[in-house]
């Protein structure tokens, strides 16, 4: 029995202690690597050197191999391999399998895991270090010679001028660095030919060609790399010469291309005017964008319509009267919607039962005679042609647009803004009940054209103002002196048609010699509007500032001119307000020439709408002789916006844990949820590097700033319970920047457009409270914002909360409390769990799991048991001594006096949980842990629990 106990004794001890091999092999956590093409010896920066804790001891500190891993291609490692130079240092080499090629891959990505020799020579128990990338470049060597695109060009031109370009020959290289790829000069290896190349590839002539003399020129050109290798295949060049002169435009492009965030780009750089010396004397071109199919009649700001009057600077007040279908806005879910290409909402009026009732509590909010009514306006429907002559007579109804009759203090007020053919008029009415109504009426083009304008009406009775498109327009003012039925004394806001009421009465005998009248009031709806409308706001008070109106519809694509201060004398250039139609004149043929090829396309958005723009260029000549003068015909053809790219909306700062004492929570300001918070916007877009003396092309990524419109937080699981939890956000800081929020147990959505940095102050501000004695062991919560009214995204960032307790609520057991709190509380540090918010430790402020009691209990019984064994031993070894000799005994005694048994509960603890995350490593390399080798306190340990199925550490 003895015998057996000891056996058991000691195989206790040997698995609750640790073996020889305590520590993983450590090396760097990111390699730089180069290999010259066609080699395959890869010089690393850092060195790879793996470092063991475990040195000196023998195998146990020594690296026996190095594992390279697949890469993110999954494809790289294959090529690679990593070998041991010298086990006791750990110094490694990575080299190719075989000769690699730059031109094939370039780069070369992989990850490489440095392994110990292990507890002996057989290697068991061995530990393997964290996963390091490695990055190799390869170097090129200039072992491709230029190839010209084409091996014959072709060109014709007419006789008798000089041209800046004929043709354009292009040779490409193979190699894959900018030193070799790139092509330094190309050179015409035919003597005595009238014609010049540069080094881009361009072939002009040197003198006037003359097809008399000769017809056809035919040389051949060379090119060469900048590493001095010539073309394998020179290139022959044939220039016809015509003989004939056929006026018009040369050189123009049917199709143009934009990249979106490229400002201002020339539409014609190339185009000039042929007349075939044909005397002029007046040059007028005009240029046409057609942009009627682009959201509202052009590319504008992509945010919301409150969002665009924020960036304006308006003044705030207004009030939404077509705002989106909500609980909250019921009376617009009748109203059919249409698409939109911006962000805006498109509501469909069908002239009859197409009618928004505001109700009284908004449309008080707007009451006074003086006031702002905004609107996009389009006549008729999405697919209504412009209306004929006819349809343009006084035979049919006025369409209202807007009809409000106003309680003021002690009167009423009312107005309707209607359209009638090609007239928008304004009937207003300031005191139903004594002053006369008075009509403002204008008559434009833009109400019966069928395209999108934007009005905006500014009333400080007896003054009006109006605005179309950003453009002011004055009104002819009549005294209506027909008969008007006086509205009804009450507050009434209809959006698509005007109402009315009509009084019928009905007698009833309710006493033998009495007769009492029902009085029926009947609301009809008279002169329905036909057409499209959107953004109609109303703001009361004083009238809007100009500046903020032009703001509001400006267009951020269109027509412009280049320089002004390169025009040559007598040219002339105008530009409509909106800049779709430019138009040019001149009377010299070359100043026009230059001035036509600087006419160019903006487009300030950096997201543009893409999409086909149709262009148009038509040309009128006046001359000497009318009769003879020259004719040319109208050019056709369009603009390419091409897609832009989408920008990068990265939340970062916030780790994915969160832990706090409980009693945080419960106080009265609560735990902020996202203190560190950062948000980055950023463009990722491929860059041609190579033309800027760089290294191949890239996918670059540019910081830029951005306003976002909308951030929404919202809790994981369960809703929010009110009685229970909360989240708290700075309302004065909201009101202050002019954000909205709403605010559900469901969600937190905090919308507006604005930069970066308040929104993340905004954010930083948010916070989480919960009721006394309501704290639990976890919450979830989600964050994302967007920008562009919700057309790119960011990423979602989870944080998960965990409540931390108080010790003094559960039960400890005596004997184990001082070292559980020793164990609990280092004096030296307080510890930090990677990807946690740790707050200072305090006492009593850790809560004890079920594995730390489980193993405090442990160690107590290991101490027992230990003490039991020793003083077994002990007996035994007297009994032993006591059967020999006195002589013998005093000599053999073991003398235990100073014998101190200390056992270290977290070297204990530390084994076992060490050997578990061996096993764990082993089957789930993607947990693994960075442990830097100069680590110090090891004895000092955070203990983390996984619970439930997602399988996020807690701290407890």
């Amino acid at each position: 029995q003895t015998a057996i106990l000891i056996v058991i004794i000691s195989s206790f001890c040997l698995l609750c202690c640790r073996s020889a091999n305590k520590h993983k092999p450590w090396i760097e956590t990111e390699y730089q690597g180069i290999v010259m093409e066609n080699d395959n010896t890869v010089l690393l920066n850092p060195p790879l050197f793996a470092l063991d804790k475990d040195a000196p001891l023998h195998y146990a500190g020594e690296i026996c191999g190095f594992r390279v891993h697949n890469g993110p291609t999954g494809s790289s490692s294959v090529q690679f391999e990593a070998v041991v130079l010298d086990r006791s240092t750990g110094e490694g080499l990575v080299r190719s399998k075989e000769p690699l090629d730059c031109e094939s891959q370039r780069e070369h990505s992989f990850t490489i895991q440095a392994y110990d020799c292990g507890e002996g020579p057989d290697g068991a128990n061995s530990k393997k270090s964290h996963k390091a990338t490695v990055h190799v470049r390869v170097n090129d060597v200039n072992e491709f010679s230029p190839v010209f695109v084409e091996r014959r060009y072709e060109a014709s031109v007419p006789e008798g001028r000089l041209f800046d370009r004929i043709v354009r020959v292009e040779a490409l290289d193979a190699d894959c660095s900018p030193q070799y790829s790139q092509i330094c000069f190309y050179d015409i290896i035919t003597p005595s030919v009238p014609f010049v190349i540069d080094n881009d590839g361009n072939i002009k002539n040197t003198e006037p060609l003359d097809s008399k003399r000769q017809r056809v020129h035919t040389f051949w050109v060379t090119a060469f790399d900048c590493g001095k290798n010539r073309a394998q295949a020179d290139a022959q060049v044939v220039v016809t010469v015509k003989p004939s002169c056929k006026p018009g435009w040369i050189g123009w492009s049917k199709r143009v291309e934009y990249t979106p965030g490229s400002g201002s780009i020339p539409l014609f750089p190339s185009l000039h005017l042929e007349t075939c010396e044909e005397t002029v004397w007046n040059i007028q071109a005009t240029v046409e964008l057609q942009t009627g199919h682009i959201g509202k009649g052009c590319d504008r700001d992509s945010y919301s319509d409150r969002s665009v009057r924020r960036l304006c600077g308006a003044v705030r007040g207004e009030v939404d009267l077509l705002p989106p279908p909500s609980p909250a806005a019921n009376w617009t879910s009748a109203l059919p919607t249409l698409p939109s290409s911006d962000s805006s909402l498109v509501f469909s009026f069908n002239g009859s039962t197409h009618v928004a009732v505001v109700p009284d509590s908004v449309a008080a909010a707007v009451s006074g005679d003086h006031f702002t009514l905004q609107l996009w306006m389009r006549r008729g429907g999405i697919n209504t042609q412009p209306p004929t002559n006819q349809a343009r007579g006084n035979h049919r109804e006025e369409e209202t647009i807007v009809c409000s009759t106003v309680k003021n203090d002690d009167s009423f007020s009312h107005y309707s803004l209607s359209v009638h053919g090609c007239r928008l008029s304004l009937f207003y009415w300031p005191d139903v009940s004594a002053a006369r109504p008075v009509k403002f009426l204008w008559k434009l083009e833009q109400v019966c054209d069928s395209e999108w304008h934007h009005l905006s009406l500014s009333v400080q009775f007896p003054s009006v103002t109006l605005y179309v498109d950003g453009v002011t327009f004055d009104p002819a003012l009549i005294h209506d002196n027909g008969v008007i039925p006086n509205p009804a004394p009450r507050q009434r806001l209809v959006i698509g048609a005007c109402w009315g009421i009509v009084h019928t009465h009905t007698s009833s005998d309710t006493e033998k010699h009495g007769v009492s009248l029902l009085i029926h009031l009947i609301i009809f709806y008279v002169g329905g509007y036909r057409g499209l409308l959107s953004g109609v706001t109303v703001r009361p008070g004083s009238v809007e500032p100009h500046s903020v109106v032009e703001c509001l519809y400006a267009c951020r694509e269109g027509l412009d001119f280049g320089d002004l201060e390169t025009l040559g004398s007598g040219m002339k250039v105008h530009v409509n307000p909106s800049q779709s139609v430019l138009v040019l004149e001149g009377d010299d043929i070359e100043s026009f020439n230059r001035a036509v090829q600087q006419v160019t396309y903006r487009n300030s958005l950096r997201f543009a709408t893409p999409g086909v723009r149709p262009l148009k260029l038509t040309t009128s000549l006046r001359c000497f002789n009318e009769e003879s003068c020259l004719t040319l015909r109208q050019l056709e053809g369009y603009l390419v916006v091409l897609q832009p790219d989408a920008p990068q909306i990265s939340l970062s700062g916030v780790g994915p844990h969160l832990a706090r004492p409980a009693p945080e929570f419960e106080g009265p300001r609560g735990v902020p949820l996202f203190p560190e918070l950062r948000i980055v916007c950023s463009l990722s877009h491929a860059v041609n590097t190579a033309a800027q003396g760089m290294e191949g092309g890239a996918l670059m990524s540019d910081a830029v700033a951005h306003t976002l419109d909308g951030c929404e937080v919202q809790p994981l699981g369960e809703e929010l319970n009110p009685e229970r939890e909360e989240l708290l956000v700075d309302m004065d800081a909201l009101r202050e920047r002019g954000l909205e929020i709403i605010n559900t147990t469901a969600y937190i959505a905090i919308t507006g457009a604005e930069s970066i940095s308040v929104y993340e102050d905004v954010l930083r501000s948010v916070r989480y409270r919960l009721a006394k004695g309501s704290a639990r062991f976890e919450r979830r919560f989600r964050l994302s914002c967007s920008e562009m009214n919700g057309r790119y995204t960011s990423n979602e960032l989870t944080l998960e909360v965990n409540f931390l307790h108080s010790l003094d609520s559960l039960y400890h057991p005596s004997h184990l409390l001082a070292s559980q709190q020793q164990f609990l509380h280092p004096s030296h540090h307080s510890g930090e769990l990677s990807g946690h918010t740790l707050p200072n430790p305090h006492r009593n402020s850790v809560v004890p799991g079920a594995a730390t009691v489980i193993i405090m209990v442990c160690v107590g019984f290991l101490v027992v048991m230990v003490i039991m064994g020793v003083f077994r031993i002990r007996s035994i070894h007297r009994r032993g001594e006591g059967a020999r000799g006195g002589s013998k005994e005093d000599s053999g005694q073991w003398d235990d006096s100073a014998l101190t048994i200390i056992v270290n509960p977290m070297e204990s603890y530390e084994s076992r949980m060490g050997i578990s995350a061996d096993t764990e490593g082993e089957g789930e390399e993607d947990e693994e842990v960075v442990e830097s080798p100069d680590n110090a306190n090891d004895d000092q340990r955070i203990i983390i629990k996984k619970e439930g199925r997602d399988g996020n550490p807690r701290r407890y």
